[in-house]
């Protein structure tokens, strides 16, 4: 384990000063450059070290460092001889910089800056490509991750990933520009951020750039959000290779990047499944009691998963069958095995549900998911999995790896809640289960998300997938992608592939997807023409390499016969092509400069965001303790820190962490405190913003979530005061209304369905499931005049909705 936080007894400025950040947006593709000022204010060389999170899919491709007027560019090789150049050129006080990639985790970088002589600047340039991923309302989404949270370490793990925790400003300015270019007119552009004028460069609006606000505090993911004209229309970019590179090689040879965007026959989506096993995780850690971000109503997220979960249960279908899991440190469930669905177990699973709470420790997500798959599925009924995480783990492939091994007999729903949530982990868990990856950031409602993640998880499965290219005489075409597992209807499916060999005139190519979608067969086709697209750069072929050195680490882990021979080509298409790996590192080494380095290097770890920390060190029994650093003030200990870090005989305490000091704490590190040292009594162990956080005021009850809590698993209504109440009427005032032919029950199910159309519409994604289960059981009972019901209702909710916009 890396031991974190070492400053001098002084406890000086860290040495980063800037980060200036340059986004090249290209069609479905963005370019990122950032620039890392660095100074060293210390009287004699010093050591830095800053670890950072990225995009989890993103392909690092370039880095370089520039010394004064001295620019080095540094060479991609094998990481444990990077490491050792390292190491020679520090020790003989030459600078030098390694970057690597965390073993655990593809979404987290490790930065060592060495050798700086006191008073000197260096700017370190790393330069990513990725792919934007697409938003339900059909948007590109870009995120700049600016939070690394504590990754969870299981007990017993020797993994140890360095981690902070976001609490404030950072001690250093961010500035970022962003271009976007491509074919289709840019329609807006959006951010959670607050962002400067849009300026179109292209009267045809293909071309368009915008910049950062000033004063942004870099406390928070930067989130961009671009809108094409026609966003969803299938596309193909093809990329040039590099004449120098080796013949037959990834780099020498033409690349294409194929977008997908399947659409179904119309009649088989109104046509979703009523069977099923639906499995909810809930993560219970700790963290989970944070809010879900700092403006104003800002629900507590595990207030948020416990709305969630109510309005899922009420939207799935009679005579499925469903369980729910808590997990922390341990894990629980509400039923030793999944049951069927109906009124009794909804009852019993909802009233678990109101006593939920965030008090289950760490983020252990690798026994639940053991436990899960250890249970046999329920014929005709197929499992889909729905995990909810605020957290991150550091053996995020080891969870990845997991939830391939079982691809074949589930489905997995993935909601990274919150800044900071691992993308690796969120992302992974959801590519590798053929599901659908969601991230509830900054104001975003749960709800709406979780609710088309459902639908997706009742569309009718698509088999038989199947991808052919028609190519000239000639062309032959490497398919670098893992085969399809999966398509949802409007989510984009991507292909790279490698063509090799040149056509002698025919200058299209096409692209056929075939599958079959409830015993109908469907196809899609995209023709493209083999010319290759201006410019592009490399970051297709970059990208390219990034998804074949994944599938590769993926074989390697595996635990083949030739893991050697893997990793061996793993290396050398690193190595080729420039992009990172866990096997391999960027080094950069200047040998004009050497210096006689007197006495250790100074050591600085590089808060990501602006965080001090407290280095403790305890003996063997953990009951003394004796700390160093800055003061201790509004100190609290949260459990996977200590787990995470106890096995070496080195805890590191966050200053601020959103976890209350609990009962699992040791009695030595309790009586520590309580015995005066910290400069807060034990009652206060929270900051004045947490305590705010945690004390505000409950928010008003929702009509909507109170609607839906009324709900029968069935899908009717009873007519009582709770009901008229969602309404603003009262129990006589409903009863005195009914038209007389009509039930009870029917009259106050037509009336929810009234008030949803009338009054809830802009919310229909939300509710959409538990309107449907209301009309099919109004159209199952024997109604007379529906219309005259529909009229009478309406005059008393004051709507004026149609009988067939009730779907009845």
């Amino acid at each position: 384990m890396e031991v974190c936080g070492l400053v001098t007894e002084k406890n000086e400025p860290v040495p980063l000063k800037s980060i200036s950040v340059e986004v090249l947006v290209q069609d479905h593709v963005s370019t990122v450059s950032s620039t890392l000022q660095y100074v060293n204010e210390e009287e004699r060389p010093l050591e830095a070290l800053f670890v950072f999170p990225l995009p989890a899919d993103a392909a690092v491709c370039h880095f370089s460092a520039k010394i004064g007027e001295k620019e080095i560019v540094a060479e991609v090789q094998d990481r444990e001889s990077a490491r050792d150049q390292y190491d020679d050129a520090v020790s003989s006080g030459q600078q030098a910089f390694l970057l690597e990639e965390s073993a655990e985790s593809p979404d987290v970088f490790r930065l060592s800056v060495g050798c700086l002589s006191a008073g000197q600047n260096a700017a370190v340039t790393i330069i990513y490509v990725t792919e934007l991923s697409v938003q339900d309302d059909h948007s590109l989404r870009f995120c700049l991750p600016a939070v690394l949270n504590p990754r969870y370490s299981p007990a017993g793990s020797a993994a140890g990933i360095v981690s902070e925790i976001s609490s404030g400003a950072v001690p250093y300015t961010l500035t970022l520009g962003v271009h976007v270019s491509s074919p289709k007119p840019i329609s807006k552009l959006e951010s959670n951020c607050t962002l400067g004028p849009l300026v179109f460069l292209r009267s045809d609006h293909t071309q368009a750039t915008v910049n950062l606000s000033p004063g942004h505090m870099f406390d928070k993911d930067f989130e961009l959000f671009v809108y094409y004209q026609d966003t969803h229309q299938p596309s193909a970019v093809v990329e040039a290779g590099v004449t120098t590179a080796p013949p037959g090689s990834l780099m020498r040879d033409t690349v294409v990047m194929i977008s997908l965007y399947p659409e179904f026959p119309e009649e088989v989506m109104k046509s979703l499944a009523t069977r099923g096993e639906f499995v909810f995780v809930i993560d219970r850690s700790g963290s989970m009691d944070c809010v879900m971000h700092h403006g104003e109503g800002a629900q507590m997220r595990i207030e948020s998963a416990k709305d969630t979960l109510l309005l899922l249960l009420k939207s799935l279908p009679m005579g499925c069958y469903f369980n729910i899991y808590g997990f922390g440190s341990d894990f629980e469930s509400f039923f030793p095995k999944s049951v069927e669905y109906n009124q009794d177990t909804v009852d019993q699973a909802l009233k678990r549900v109101k006593e939920m709470q965030a008090d289950m420790g760490g983020t252990e997500i690798l026994q639940p998911l053991n436990h899960i798959y250890s249970q046999p599925c329920y014929p005709d009924h197929p499992r889909q999995l729905f995990i909810f995480t605020d957290g991150e783990v550091s053996n995020t492939k080891e969870v990845l790896d997991l939830v391939k091994s079982h691809a074949h007999s589930h489905r997995c729903f993935s909601f990274g809640i919150g800044e900071g949530a691992s993308a690796a982990l969120i992302t992974g868990m959801a590519r590798e289960g053929s599901g659908h990856a969601q991230f509830i950031t900054d104001s975003d409602r749960m709800q709406p998300k979780v609710m088309q993640s459902l639908r997706f998880a009742l569309q009718p499965a698509v088999l038989n997938i199947s991808v052919d290219w028609t190519l000239p005489d000639g062309v032959t075409v490497d398919t670098l992608s893992p085969p399809f597992s999966v398509l949802f209807q409007g989510q984009r499916a991507l292909i790279y592939a490698q063509l090799k060999g040149e056509s002698s005139g025919v200058s299209e190519g096409t692209v056929t997807v075939k599958y079959s979608l409830k015993d109908q067969p469907v196809t899609n086709q995209l023709h493209f023409r083999l010319k290759p697209t201006e410019e592009t750069g490399l970051s297709i072929h970059r990208l390219a390499a990034r998804t074949l050195i994944r599938s590769l680490e993926q074989e390697e882990r595996s635990g083949p016969a030739d893991a050697e021979g893997i990793r061996s080509r793993m290396v050398e298409l690193s190595v080729q092509s420039g992009v990172s790996s866990v096997h391999t590192a960027f080094i950069a080494v200047n040998k004009d400069s050497r210096q006689t380095v007197k006495g250790p290097l100074l050591q600085r770890r590089v808060p990501t965001n602006g965080l001090s920390f407290v280095i403790a060190h305890m003996d063997a029994n953990y009951d003394r303790i004796t700390v160093h650093g800055s003061k201790l003030s509004a100190l609290c200990v949260d459990e996977q820190s200590f787990h995470a870090s106890k096995m070496q005989g080195v805890i590191s305490f966050p200053e601020r962490t959103f976890v209350k000091m609990s009962s699992w704490v040791p009695e030595g590190i309790k009586n520590f405190f309580h015995r005066g040292s910290a400069t807060t009594t034990p009652s206060s162990y929270q900051t004045d913003s947490e305590n705010k956080n945690r004390h505000a005021p409950e928010p008003p009850k929702d009509a909507l979530l109170q609607l839906v809590s009324l709900q029968k698993a069935s899908g009717c209504w009873d007519l009582d005061e709770a009901l008229a109440d969602v309404f603003g009427k009262t129990e006589d005032e409903l009863t005195d209304q009914k038209p007389a032919q009509v039930d009870g029950s029917v009259w106050v199910t037509l009336l929810a369905l009234i008030w949803l159309y009338g009054c809830k519409i802009e919310q229909q994604v939300e509710w959409q499931f538990v309107a449907m289960k209301a009309a099919s059981w109004i159209g199952s009972q024997k109604v007379g005049d529906l219309s005259q019901c529909v009229c009478a209702g309406n005059v008393l909710l004051g709507c004026q909705v149609t009988k067939e916009t009730l779907g009845i």
